[in-house]
């Protein structure tokens, strides 16, 4: 979508997994509620040296599951239809979810995880009253039905790498 959706090295994926980690962490109110970013992309994401050091941007964060900022994360640290790569995405996948620290039970989850971000997008560009042009809106939508799209089509990928 924009310059910050690009493909990231795996040492790159692994230090943004640390710090939403800590992140989480810090904000852990219960042992399944945390305060979620809700969009924590690289676009919203301070690199020192070329990797992640800090999360800006902070106004949708709210109470939710991890799982939220990971399945978000997932998508924009590691999946992008256009490169057409499940197995090297998926592979990414993991790094994320092993950098983090996921339980088997969270790993199961992040696919759905994952898709439901997807949708969610699709959700958000369909409702928002942003100020964005109706092309704008139209790329946003078609890109994130896209991006569903090829994480269905490569779930087995996606869910064979992170078990």
């Amino acid at each position: 979508m924009g310059p910050g959706f690009q493909r990231w090295q795996n040492e790159q994926i692994a230090a943004f997994g640390v710090l939403l980690r800590a992140f989480h962490d810090a904000t852990r109110s219960a042992p399944h509620r945390v305060i979620c970013h809700h969009d924590p992309g690289p676009n919203n994401t301070i690199f020192r040296d070329n990797l992640p050091v800090a999360l800006i941007d902070f106004d949708t964060a709210e109470p939710g599951s991890p799982l939220e900022d990971l399945g978000y994360a997932a998508w924009t640290w590691c999946i992008a239809s256009k490169h057409n790569d499940p197995t090297r995405q998926a592979a990414q996948v993991r790094v994320l979810a092993d950098a983090y620290g996921l339980t088997q039970l969270q790993r199961g989850a992040l696919v759905d995880a994952i898709l439901e971000r997807q949708s969610r997008n699709v959700r958000f560009w369909t409702e928002t009253t942003a100020q964005v042009t109706p092309q704008q809106r139209a790329d946003r939508i078609t890109w994130s039905r896209q991006e569903h799209a090829f994480t269905t089509t490569n779930r087995h990928t996606f869910d064979t790498h992170l078990h």
